[in-house]
């Protein structure tokens, strides 16, 4: 016994005392990059640069936000809602029975009036509030193969519950999106004198070349008993619905707009236009809201103070930042580097 753990004891203090060094494996490779030892740029902000950055940001956000806000205000804006008034007075108390009556007229008309001159084109858009085309459920019910291609028209997965008819024949497009597209219609006029919609070219570009085939048509579309929104043309492919495809680019916010057409032709200001809309869509059983939305454009777009309030705030908070640490470093200027502010230094008690 004792020859044997004398030999097991010998081995084990002959392994350990090798030649060979134990390595360490918790240690990790060396490189410049891990040990951050990469040439950097560590700049002193001293209060001239600081007050130097400061400055320069406020004189280049102030003129961009004032630019900003008068592009805005140049934008001629018309908004209408309609949805609260194109209900008959003695239907008032029931709108989802109002709207859901495929019997009683939907036709109504509005005069709205031109507060300044607005020059071509003019965009026609439709407004809805309190609508969630961001909700999960309804983004993914469509299928982008069935879209793209007329060989993938079987194609219905993730269309629930709009992908199929009682028969089993699937309907193109298919899904939620597709099912519930907006169908109110616009007529304008001005004086004796119809205003045109031009409806072409109001989608992206790239959504009618690369998202929706040419050789697609509709098929079985709006067929059940349950009618979501707007019929579509069964004899013109997909590519050339362009109120569909506009309305298949959801939004991400519950209030948005969707464009309806252009008017290519200027309006002065006092010109009344004369709106006959139909008021088919259904907004009353989600206590959502309706509007018509005339606008002109800018080189900024739209019309939106947002932008220019957020430029200008962001710059006058800079310009005042930099004249407070002007003060500052005038009336008690502080040395750079100096050891005596360290915390230890100035109490007496630290060590």
């Amino acid at each position: 016994m004792n020859n044997v753990n004398g030999s097991v004891v010998g081995s084990s203090s002959g392994s350990g005392d090798g030649s060979a060094p134990r390595r360490n494996s918790k240690r990790p490779k060396y490189s410049r990059f891990t040990q951050q030892e990469l040439p950097a740029c560590k700049p002193i902000l001293t209060p001239k640069w600081v007050i130097s950055v400061f400055t320069l940001i406020g004189v280049v956000f102030v003129p961009i936000g004032i630019a900003s806000l008068m592009a805005s205000n140049d934008v001629v804006e018309i908004v209408d809602r309609y949805d609260n008034v194109c209900v008959p007075s003695n239907m008032t108390s029931d709108k989802v029975a109002y709207i859901q009556n495929d019997d009683v007229d939907k036709t109504c008309s509005r005069t709205l009036k031109v507060p300044k001159h607005m020059s071509q084109p003019i965009y026609v858009y439709y407004q809805l509030d309190n609508f969630y085309q961001n909700h999960r459920r309804y983004v993914k019910s469509r299928n982008d193969a069935q879209l793209r291609k007329s060989s993938q028209a079987n194609e219905t997965s993730g269309c629930d519950p709009e992908k199929r008819t009682k028969d089993g024949a699937p309907i193109v497009p298919c899904g939620l999106i597709a099912w519930s597209l907006f169908n109110d219609t616009y007529i304008f006029a001005t004086g004796n004198k119809n205003l045109t919609v031009n409806k072409k070219e109001i989608s992206w570009k790239s959504d009618r070349d690369h998202k929706f085939g040419k050789d697609v048509f509709p098929k079985n579309f709006q067929s059940g008993p349950l009618i979501g929104g707007k019929k579509l043309n069964d004899t013109q492919p997909l590519n050339e619905q362009e109120d569909l495809i506009v309305w298949m680019r959801t939004a991400a916010l519950p209030t948005f707009r969707k464009l309806y057409g252009r008017i290519e032709q200027d309006l002065n200001a006092g010109d009344v236009i004369s709106v006959t809309l139909k008021n088919n869509y259904n907004t009353y059983s989600f206590s959502g809201k309706k509007k018509l939305v005339l606008s002109t454009s800018s080189w900024l777009g739209g019309k939106n103070d947002f932008l220019g309030i957020a430029y200008l705030a962001v710059g006058g908070l800079c310009f005042f930042l930099a004249v407070a640490f002007t003060i500052v470093y005038l009336v008690k200027p502080r040395k750079l580097g100096d050891p005596s502010y360290l915390s230890w230094n100035r109490n007496p008690a630290g060590h």
